[in-house]
């Protein structure tokens, strides 16, 4: 999930936050910074391991989503050389009025990703690897071509990594879900963000039931494939269209959910309209199980690829019991 937090008043990022980093909000009104609870509060990044991260990160040119998207967990994933890489550049044509992620004409895709992908993986010795990407709506099949090299890269060199994708929804490039699908990613995720009715203010680019149908159809094409799918709370939601998104989920057989706080970029990007109590969102992890997935991730700090790999593990292990193995 592209959920961002507060930067440093000098991080040149927030500096160039609703002008060229994002000049579509430029012109918006602006909606002053809450200041966060006391229970949503992390370590600033800097550890030996998380600079050990870093280096190949930037030694390889790659992009992730952890700074892109000022994720609030990077010290702690990348102290454990825990990254989820970005493909496809940083720079996404659509526009959605909560994400950090740059706006705007993406370039042309380098060839040589999946090699540099596949290597850093490596160099890493990751046990799971999440791969996402911006939005490409300029290339007919949304970049899911380049997902499967990607995909098919890695299993090359890291035979034993298993592998999560977190992609855009593909809408209207057909047969591109089929494209990922067949490259085998041991689990599919596709975010729906927020609940139905924010979708024209929060995600006007991207149509909620399409990506609920996406998620069905991955379990339609391979049903070994794990399906995840992660939202934001605090966005206006209410409980009850939280409780409706998880039976559309389930509608669509998706075996993990996510709920996370949304926490607001920069003063052009969506208001935090509530933060969500611990309480509460163990309220809603509870309801998640009842209604039965194999697995429900509900914390403030909670975001998509958080703890992934110890989670794959999880899911494995519900799999087969429900199996009755």
């Amino acid at each position: 999930m592209a959920t961002v937090i507060d930067l440093l008043n000098n991080d040149p990022r927030r500096m160039s936050a609703g002008s060229a980093r994002h000049p579509e909000k430029a012109h918006r009104p602006d909606n002053p910074i809450q200041r966060k609870p006391d229970w949503i509060r992390v370590k600033a990044p800097g550890s030996p391991g998380w600079a050990s991260t870093q280096k190949i990160v930037k030694e390889h040119g790659l992009i992730t989503v952890c700074e892109e998207a000022s994720c609030p967990n990077i010290g702690e994933c990348w102290d454990k050389k825990h990254a989820t890489f970005m493909i496809m550049g940083d720079t996404c044509t659509r526009a959605c009025a909560f994400c950090n992620v740059k706006t705007g004409m993406p370039g042309s895709l380098d060839p040589h990703e999946p090699e540099k992908i596949a290597d850093s993986v490596a160099k890493l010795g990751l046990h799971h690897v999440v791969i996402t990407s911006v939005d490409r709506d300029d290339l007919a099949d949304g970049g899911a071509e380049h997902f499967a090299k990607v995909i098919r890269a890695i299993r090359v060199r890291s035979p034993d990594t298993t592998i999560e994708v977190l992609t855009p929804d593909f809408l209207r490039k057909e047969g591109a879900l089929e494209i990922v699908v067949a490259a085998r990613p041991d689990v599919f995720n596709h975010n729906l963000e927020t609940v139905a009715s924010n979708y024209l203010t929060v995600r006007p680019g991207a149509r909620y039931f399409h990506s609920i149908r996406l998620l069905q159809r991955v379990k339609e094409l391979d049903p070994t494939i794990f399906t995840k799918s992660g939202i934001m709370v605090g966005l206006g939601e209410k409980r009850n269209e939280v409780l409706q998104l998880m039976d559309d989920l389930r509608s669509a057989d998706v075996d993990f959910l996510t709920i996370g706080q949304y926490l607001q970029p920069t003063k052009k990007h969506h208001a935090v309209i509530e933060f969500i109590t611990p309480d509460a969102f163990k309220g809603y992890e509870t309801i998640a199980y009842t209604k039965g997935f194999f697995l429900v991730s509900a914390t403030p700090l909670t975001r998509s690829s958080h703890h992934a790999g110890e989670d794959f593990a999880k899911l494995k292990a519900a799999r087969l019991a429900k199996a009755g193995r």
